[in-house]
């Protein structure tokens, strides 16, 4: 996706097409998104603000304790590195990584 790859027009389209069901089956909260179409980004923000945690769960599941490694100190407040699964100590995700293309991580 970010290194020149082709497949980001097909992809992007595939995103739209799936925000596009969700907001048909959203059940009175269209109106909030009305004006979002076809791309959809509010929607976009507000469902990943909602499913983050999880997402990150499933990203990581398989992670082998302690292979977790980062540059920097990542948890309270810049205090600690995240400790398994990339994952603070009290369960927190990293979010400053959501906005980090997954090739640099």
């Amino acid at each position: 996706l970010y290194s020149g790859n082709k497949k980001k027009e097909r992809l992007e389209e595939k995103l739209k097409q799936y925000f596009k069901n969700i907001y048909d089956n959203l059940n009175g909260a269209q109106k909030h998104y009305k004006d979002g179409a076809p791309e959809f980004y509010k929607l976009r923000e507000d469902w990943w603000t909602a499913n983050r945690a999880t997402v990150w769960k499933a990203l990581t599941c398989d992670v082998p304790k302690g292979d977790v490694h980062y540059f920097r100190k990542t948890c309270s407040m810049g205090q600690s590195r995240v400790n398994d699964k990339c994952t603070c100590a009290n369960g927190d995700v990293p979010t400053y990584l959501d906005y980090v293309p997954q090739f640099l991580r």
